[in-house]
């Protein structure tokens, strides 16, 4: 709009247009339009630079969330992998004292029925045979005693 002002009052005259008469001094307002056209385009691109700005921040602080958030994501993440990782071994250990309880427990079992064993076959028949079994038993209880305690 300033600048058809302008154009009208810069290179035509009352001879043109005759509403242009009633105007005194066009060059001047002419020269005022301009200004205020040149004050409109600068306060136009301050605007439009403060948006571009805002959104190039807005934009910004966007990838900044979501590189946060997938950071927060693999984080947790690993931790679930960890926690996973930490609870299987928990697992493995557990078995492995529960395997290593039942072997003992399958020792001793073996040791006092052979030891069982030796007696009822001394109480039944006091021979030597019988007797060294019953003193074999026994050495082998003397030297396994710790699977009983």
């Amino acid at each position: 709009m300033l600048l058809i002002a302008i154009a009208f009052l810069r290179f035509y005259d009352q001879t043109d247009f005759e509403f242009l008469g009633y105007i005194t001094q066009p060059r001047q307002w002419s020269n005022g339009f301009t200004v205020a056209a040149l004050l409109a385009t600068l306060a136009n691109f301050g605007v439009e630079w403060n948006r571009r700005n805002r959104e190039t921040n807005r934009l910004a602080q966007e990838a900044q969330r979501r590189i946060e958030e997938e950071q927060r994501r693999i984080r947790e993440e690993q931790r679930r992998i960890r926690e996973e990782q930490r609870r299987m071994a928990q697992e493995r250990a557990d078995e492995s004292r529960r395997a290593e309880e039942r072997e003992r427990q399958i020792a001793r079992t073996r040791i006092e029925t052979r030891c069982r064993i030796a007696e009822i076959q001394f109480q039944l028949d006091p021979s030597d045979g019988n007797r060294r079994a019953l003193r074999e038993a026994l050495a082998l209880l003397a030297e396994y005693g710790d699977l009983f305690s």
